[in-house]
């Protein structure tokens, strides 16, 4: 099995303001056409592959495409940075990491609309309060569901968390099979990449970043 590692600071582009760098923090705008625009949109591709569109298994693949892309997509209906906004400070004086590995998950590459499907592991270093886990797994899924690269991901669930909870520091790992290497172009099934970013302490000091790593592979971590 192939494996590519990056680590990625969150996109921006060039000259872009220092206020704009954060808008992975938000819901984005969205401006949708009607559901029949929709649907005549997927009757054109189904044209394009050169089937019939008139025949009994298609004839409501329209209306089922438009509801799965509502649902597939629903990360452009939810704030992020919402999902992190109920924080615990009774914690009994714990400060070290919490870490949640394999948080599954299915997303689409920006440049194809193929699958990319993964795991996301994610860790952070509390500064007095934490929030529930199952917050940390909502944000992977937020943004899961849009179109994304996995770079952007991982930096935009690294750096959303770092933003609202401001702990120490936070990592994050993304590994993923990207469909657009796997059923088209290249072909090559089975090729996994591995994304990471590191805020705070985890970018800091080589040692904390050593110790995530350390636990990722620990079975009983």
């Amino acid at each position: 099995m192939d494996a590519v590692i990056k680590n990625f600071p969150p996109h921006t582009e060039k000259g872009e303001k220092i206020a704009e760098k954060k808008s992975y923090m938000d819901k984005p705008v969205t401006d949708r056409p009607s559901r029949e625009e929709v649907e005549n949109a997927v009757r054109t591709l189904l044209r394009w592959t050169g089937d019939d569109i008139a025949r009994e298994g298609l004839i409501e693949t329209p209306q089922r495409v438009a509801k799965a892309y509502r649902e597939m997509f629903s990360g452009y209906d939810q704030c992020p940075a919402e999902e992190l906004g109920r924080t615990f400070e009774e914690v009994q004086g714990y400060n070290d990491m919490v870490l949640i590995k394999d948080i599954s998950f299915h997303s689409h590459c920006e440049h194809h609309m193929v699958p990319i499907i993964g795991k996301a592991h994610v860790a952070y270093l509390p500064d007095g309060k934490v929030v529930g886990l199952s917050k940390i797994a909502r944000v992977v899924d937020i943004f899961a569901r849009r179109l994304q690269t996995q770079e952007a991901m991982t930096a935009q669930i690294a750096h959303v968390i770092q933003d609202v909870l401001k702990p120490r520091g936070v990592a994050v790992l993304v590994e993923a099979e990207h469909m657009c290497m796997a059923m088209r172009g290249i072909r090559k099934q089975g090729s996994v990449t591995l994304t990471t970013t590191f805020t705070g302490v985890y970018r800091e000091d080589l040692q904390e970043q050593a110790r995530f790593m350390t636990m990722l592979r620990d079975k009983h971590g």
